[in-house]
């Protein structure tokens, strides 16, 4: 049997799976965990070219995309702009930013065998290219993530810079900003990607399961999905350290001028003492 091909992408945060369904006339209602496969006649009208019947594209809720067994750029492409007209504000510009090739290949051997390129296993099952395409699409996923973790990082060290140079005051609205940045991470990373969770074979199928749990820890999914989370547990405790500095100042403040205002109050009453003695 001649090797599959995979290409996975991450081109947004969101997918919705339930409206590309029924466009596509799907009578099916998608949850988070399953991804929504297109493949023979739904694939070939979309593309607008005939696909084989080892050729199909899964789309996965969190953004991701996996092709199997597609060579040519245009029907990657083709496939983004469909998606797009689903999701107008994904920006193709940078929709092959974060990509990962790989193959799956077959061999007469009693172990299945894994490297940076392709996986080895001694025969076809059909929940091997599903298996292969999740990893690979929450590993893109990550990546692009990982990206914006890096943002926020630099948005928080240029607040840092500011402390240094004694510049302390920082508004409300920066720290809601740089706040719902760091939600909105946690929410596509630890929420919707759904590193933890497992396809359902896994757990029906004890070699699927295996094959998994083997493809998880070879790209590192749990371990970068651990330090994703101490990250961004990190960031929250550097945002409390600046609010509390910024409510800190605020308070000073409001302090001084209820001082200002008392001993100008006082300034007040001498003086009007002062125009009633002789």
């Amino acid at each position: 049997m001649n090797p599959i091909t995979f290409k996975a992408f991450a081109i947004t945060n969101e997918i919705d799976l339930n409206k590309i369904a029924i466009q596509c006339s799907i009578p099916k209602k998608f949850t988070w965990e399953q991804p929504l496969i297109l493949k023979g006649d739904i694939l070939s009208s979309i593309l607008g070219k005939n696909v084989d019947n080892f050729q199909s594209v899964l789309i996965f809720s969190f953004g991701s995309l996996v092709f199997i067994n597609h060579t040519h750029v245009d029907e990657v492409q083709r496939l983004f702009a469909y998606i797009q007209s689903f999701e107008p504000e994904i920006d193709l510009t940078y929709a092959e930013r974060f990509t990962d090739d790989y193959n799956l290949h077959f061999s007469e051997t009693e172990t299945i065998e894994l490297t940076d390129e392709y996986v080895v296993v001694p025969e076809y099952e059909s929940f091997y290219p599903e298996l292969i395409s999740t990893v690979l699409a929450k590993s893109v996923a990550l990546e692009k993530t990982e990206e914006q973790l890096g943002k926020i990082h630099d948005k928080l060290e240029t607040m840092i810079n500011r402390l240094e140079k004694g510049k302390l005051r920082i508004g409300n609205k920066e720290l809601a900003r740089t706040t719902a940045k760091i939600v909105r991470h946690e929410y596509n990373t630890l929420a919707y990607i759904m590193i933890l969770d497992k396809p359902d074979i896994t757990w029906t199928s004890s070699t699927a399961g295996e094959f998994y749990d083997k493809m998880l820890e070879f790209f590192e999914l749990n371990d970068r999905y651990i330090i994703l989370k101490s990250k961004t547990e990190i960031l929250y405790k550097i945002l409390d350290g600046f609010s509390t500095i910024s409510h800190s100042i605020r308070g000073l403040f409001v302090e001084w001028i209820i001082v200002i205002l008392i001993i100008f109050e006082i300034i007040l009453t001498l003086l009007q003492i002062g125009d009633f003695l002789p």
